[in-house]
């Protein structure tokens, strides 16, 4: 994904739309692996095994190879700081890509035209 270097953005303590440097930023803190749904977490109630009547953990099969795969990309991060007052702010949704790229929008036109 290529984004521009600078661009006019609303400012929330501006109060109005100014100009932004745009930088990524890394991802922050991971959760463990004690989330509420966690065969970890199950186990350290004392479930997690056993047979009959224990609804989840009863006799069901491991989970298929197929549902064990992991994500090929990462959410982008990307930090928008304002030239006005120099006070910064995150994006609202991150999208999945594999690469973020910065630069100037006129270089990017040209690659892009390079290409053709």
């Amino acid at each position: 994904m290529r984004l521009p270097k600078k661009t006019k953005r609303y400012c929330p303590f501006c109060k109005k739309h100014t100009e932004h440097k745009v930088s990524q930023v890394s991802s922050g803190h991971k959760r463990g692996a004690m989330k509420r749904g966690s065969m970890q977490r199950a186990k350290k109630r004392g479930k997690g095994r056993g047979f009959g009547n224990l609804g989840k953990w009863g006799s069901k099969p491991a989970t298929t190879k197929f549902k064990r795969k992991t994500k090929a990309t990462k959410k982008t991060n990307t930090m928008y700081t304002c030239t006005v007052c120099k006070k910064s702010h995150m994006q609202k949704r991150g999208k999945r890509c594999g690469k973020v790229q910065l630069g100037p929008k006129e270089e990017m036109n040209k690659k892009e035209g390079d290409k053709e």
